[in-house]
């Protein structure tokens, strides 16, 4: 198994694909600092799940797994502070992994 295989990883990757498609082409795509911030924090679920899947030690995987738990918030309050009402988020995703 591979953290590609998590379910989790795969939401989070649709969350990233959604993310791109908002900055690519709505209101907040003008907004160049704010996209950014807003990419760098939805992949971050991503990034942090996979990283997590990959450590050895229980206190590092809870770790990663708590951050990438997190992120969604952020990049939910991005998207808010931009006033975008987005398809990225019309369901929460859920971001729980196996430890």
């Amino acid at each position: 198994m591979t953290f590609e295989d998590l379910e989790a990883w795969s939401e989070a990757r649709r969350v990233v694909n959604n993310v791109y498609a908002i900055c690519r082409d709505s209101s907040v795509a003008r907004d160049f600092g704010l996209c950014d911030q807003i990419r760098r924090a939805a992949v971050s679920i991503m990034t942090n799940i996979a990283e997590g899947f990959e450590r050895i030690h229980l206190a590092e995987k809870l770790q990663f797994y708590n951050i990438a738990r997190a992120r969604p918030g952020e990049t939910r309050s991005f998207l808010t502070s931009s006033k975008t009402t987005t398809r990225a988020w019309r369901t929460r995703p859920s971001i729980s992994v196996p430890i």
